[in-house]
């Protein structure tokens, strides 16, 4: 697995004008590819009297899954630039609509190039992108009374607790870079004197 990649921040919408053409271009994370081809088809939907609904998507931490689509637009110039400045921008799991209003001046295929290319920048540059960080998931299993002294230390020594769960005993789901899981293991056993289990579980990726 990759070690983090980056990805769009929120989903939103940024448009330029070019030649008295409209270029509205979408930006949204996706976790799968379905996602990335639902936005594709509701945007459509949205701009149902648009000249062309140009999209490209990069699904995968590292880049497996990559398509771009001209919609009617000159081959080479639309889907392609659009991609090119996803994987330039070291973005994944994402998908961008590009909108086109004709405004009655043809761009050339140098033109189309640069604006297709161009508003996703942009846009990502309004929207902002976020790091997510490769991390293993691990649950701490501790009697009621430690708990809520356990689970303070864990958020302040700034780890992620993503889940507390209260049964017979208490179970504190975190995340934790691999490279910590030891030292972790040796922190909770002081911390704990002993008492708390530890499981690891499945990798993931989560917000740096």
């Amino acid at each position: 697995m990759q070690e983090q990649y980056r990805t769009v921040a929120r989903a939103g919408v940024h448009e330029t004008e070019i030649n008295r053409s409209r270029f509205i271009c979408a930006l949204a994370p996706a976790a799968t590819e379905q996602e990335a081809q639902a936005f594709v088809a509701r945007i459509r939907k949205e701009h149902p009297t648009a000249t062309h609904n140009c999209f490209a998507y990069v699904i995968g931490a590292d880049a497996s899954v990559q398509k771009a689509s001209d919609d009617g637009e000159p081959g080479g110039t639309a889907g392609v630039p659009m991609l090119q400045m996803l994987m330039r921008r070291d973005v994944r799991y994402v998908v961008a609509v590009v909108t086109r209003y004709y405004g009655g001046v043809k761009l050339g295929a140098g033109g189309l190039i640069r604006a297709y290319g161009s508003v996703v920048g942009e846009a990502l540059d309004a929207l902002g992108t976020i790091t997510r960080r490769r991390f293993r998931l691990a649950t701490v299993t501790v009697d009621h009374q430690r708990a809520g002294r356990l689970e303070n230390e864990l958020r302040a020594t700034g780890r992620t607790v993503r889940e507390v769960r209260y049964g017979e005993a208490v179970t504190i789901e975190i995340g934790l870079p691999d490279a910590d899981v030891d030292a972790f293991a040796g922190w909770l056993a002081d911390a704990t004197a002993g008492t708390a289990g530890l499981e690891l579980g499945d990798e993931a990726y989560g917000d740096a």
